[in-house]
């Protein structure tokens, strides 16, 4: 069942979708070598308590975070721990938040210290799939357009998509219909109408596609341990042009200030 969202109702998604991105930002302040998740995680959840939200993670499922922390060759899911992040490290963050009814999601991976070109590139490309793919979230599209823009961008590019984890509708529930593949057949599945609220996530590996699940039950990793990058941004579906409700200004006007690397 696919709820489509009134513009009151999107409104307060963004709420909570801003949330997570001045979140994401706070813990920009303090990505450096030396820092371990669990410190970041705690910098999170207080930024979100402390500004009228709930963190989405913390307790889903028996997820026991508030932060998904997954660095390197995890892809998504990595639970925070005591490990100093090391110079060369990159760290995708995820971060949910629930207020006013309503659900926020959002993910940056971040550089820690002095990160290899090869890297570096693959964050840029896979950020740039992002948005190529939110270019495609316009009321007549199919969802497949979508999910055929990232996979054709990062593709050509040399990289290979994650198939087994997918983006997601959200509003009132966290993951709601419609799953948002980041592969597909263009001109295939749903029809977007407006209202259509989605999380699109991009999870784009260095190495092969194929993926491992962590004994922790939660962290998915690349079978080859090679990096994984990952980038999200909670959407509407609109007439004209998709409506971003989550944001990387914050973010990035913090790693800007720090002078840390912008993909």
């Amino acid at each position: 069942m696919i709820y489509y969202k009134t513009n009151e109702e999107i409104e307060l998604i963004r709420e909570s979708s801003l949330l997570v991105a001045r979140t994401l930002a706070e813990v920009a302040k303090s990505i450096q070598p030396g820092v371990t998740s669990l410190q970041l995680d705690k910098i999170a959840e207080e930024f979100i308590r402390d500004n009228g939200g709930i963190p989405a993670f913390k307790g889903l499922n028996g997820f026991p975070n508030t932060l998904c922390m997954s660095p390197n060759e995890q892809v998504v899911h990595g639970i925070p721990d005591n490990r100093p992040y090391e110079s060369g490290d990159i760290i995708s963050v995820d971060c949910g938040v629930k207020m006013n009814g309503f659900f926020g999601d959002s993910a940056y991976t971040f550089t820690v210290g002095e990160v290899s070109e090869e890297v570096k590139r693959l964050l840029k490309v896979t950020k740039e799939s992002l948005y190529r793919g939110i270019s495609m979230a316009i009321a007549g599209k199919r969802l497949q357009d979508i999910s055929y823009e990232v996979q054709s961008y990062c593709e050509n590019h040399g990289y290979s998509v994650v198939r087994e984890l997918v983006g997601h509708g959200i509003g009132r529930n966290l993951h709601e219909a419609p799953e948002v593949p980041n592969f597909g057949k263009r001109g295939s599945g749903l029809k977007l109408q407006e209202g259509l609220v989605i999380a699109i996530e991009p999870m784009i590996n260095l190495g092969k596609r194929q993926i491992v699940h962590g004994k922790d039950g939660w962290t998915v990793k690349t079978a080859d341990g090679k990096p994984s990058a990952h980038f999200e941004h909670t959407i509407a579906v609109r007439k004209d042009k998709a409506d971003i409700l989550s944001s990387f200004l914050y973010v990035e006007e913090v790693l800007k200030e720090r002078n840390l690397t912008i993909v």
